[in-house]
């Protein structure tokens, strides 16, 4: 009796199959929890350049947020940034900062931080 009983080819492919499946499910999900993660990075940063923008203006009284700049509220990275951030607008009574993905899965994610503190995200259909 010879019970030398292998894997066929076809329950290979089988497998093969119900991998590629599950594979072809978790890549989109993994790519969208990724991106998820990575956009923590630009809120985090445009709260840092609120406070820096509140700790500048104090100060000042009349002149509020004019003048201001990224330099000026002593903000800046270290290390590998994966978005670019910029002061849009700094005015007496108002300002305005941008965030704007340059590598990694956020490239051409765009975040916005105001005077309010509301950080809007200007892309909404970028991770669908």
């Amino acid at each position: 009796m010879n019970n030398n009983r292998g894997v066929t080819l076809i329950e290979l492919v089988l497998i093969l199959v119900v991998i590629a499946i599950l594979a072809s499910l978790a890549i989109p999900a993994y790519t969208r929890y990724l991106a998820k993660s990575q956009q923590t990075e630009a809120k985090s940063n445009l709260g840092a350049i609120y406070v820096g923008m509140l700790t500048y203006s104090a100060p000042l009284e009349l002149d509020g947020f004019e003048g201001a700049t990224l330099d000026k509220i002593a903000f800046s990275m270290s290390g590998m940034s994966r978005y670019s951030y910029t002061l849009v607008n700094a005015s007496v009574g108002s300002f305005l900062a941008r965030a704007i993905g340059i590598s990694g899965q956020v490239v051409g994610d765009v975040w916005e931080i105001d005077e309010t503190k509301e950080i809007r995200d200007l892309n909404p259909d970028f991770n669908q």
